[in-house]
């Protein structure tokens, strides 16, 4: 008998890295009013325990925050370990933290290279072979969702190589760690964001010493360039989560769902 609703999320247990705001919140908040169990991990806890106190409190047990600096080789078992211990298990990843600090490649620091691909590639890639290690264990299988980048496939600015590089990287580990845990019923895709409209992406901007004036050009050229219109906002990539994470997509595995407002097709 076919299920009623193969979106549901009702009762799945789901880590969110990098979940205290911007895209990674966005995604807490829709999994949350679908009736999921969601553990975020983030380096900054005190934004994620603003939200979690918000909550109604029938709903504020079905929610947690555990502090991860995903620099440390640790942290990966820190936040399944913390799964299991809050929820009992794990049946969905969405690994999405990452950093996009804006310097041209002919500036960068070495430190900072290492430091873009520890934290977007390295972290993402062990977080997911903990996240599998658990749900082999337990048996059911799983829904891994991994947030890479139309930057994955196509530069967007100078400014990015680190960051391309990185994503480029998270894309052909998706597709591969795919490849892997097949057999035991866990699918991997990814997301392409476009340009979302975050806290995060402003402090980048900010970051890169860009005048007003400068940034103001480049925001106008960049949602110039999408057919839609306008920047992404969280919920458009929380929605695209959603799916990937539920039973609909049970025939995916190894994809990359592009959502960028069309931005790509210019």
């Amino acid at each position: 008998m076919q299920e009623t609703n193969p979106f549901s999320l009702n009762g799945k247990r789901v880590l969110v890295t990098g979940g205290s705001m911007g895209i990674g919140m966005g995604i807490v908040k829709r999994f949350v009013s679908a009736g999921a169990k969601v553990l975020i991990a983030d380096k900054a806890v005190d934004p994620a325990n603003n939200y979690i106190n918000s909550l109604p409190a029938s709903v504020r047990g079905n929610v947690a925050a555990v502090y991860v600096d995903l620099v440390d080789q640790d942290s990966p078992k820190i936040m399944i370990n913390t799964m299991v211990k809050q929820f009992g298990g794990i049946d969905v990843l969405i690994n999405n933290a990452g950093i996009y600090p804006m310097v041209p490649m002919m500036e960068m620091k070495p430190d900072l290279f290492d430091k873009v691909y520890a934290i977007n590639l390295k972290a993402a890639a062990f977080t997911c072979r903990e996240a599998a290690r658990q749900m082999v264990n337990q048996g059911s299988g799983g829904k891994i969702v991994v947030i890479a980048s139309i930057d994955s496939i196509h530069p967007s600015a100078v400014g990015l190589a680190a960051y391309d590089a990185s994503k480029g990287g998270v894309l052909m580990f998706t597709k591969n760690f795919a490849l892997e845990v097949a057999k035991y019923g866990i699918n991997v895709n990814a997301i392409a964001p476009g340009g979302i409209s975050t806290e995060g992406s402003s402090l980048s901007i900010q970051s890169s010493k860009m005048t007003k004036e400068d940034l103001e050009k480049m925001t106008a050229g960049f949602i110039a360039q999408i057919p839609l219109g306008r920047m992404g906002i969280p919920d458009d990539i929380a929605k695209v989560a959603m799916f990937l994470a539920s039973s609909a997509a049970d025939y995916m595995t190894g994809s990359l769902v592009v959502v960028d407002g069309g931005r790509l097709l210019m």
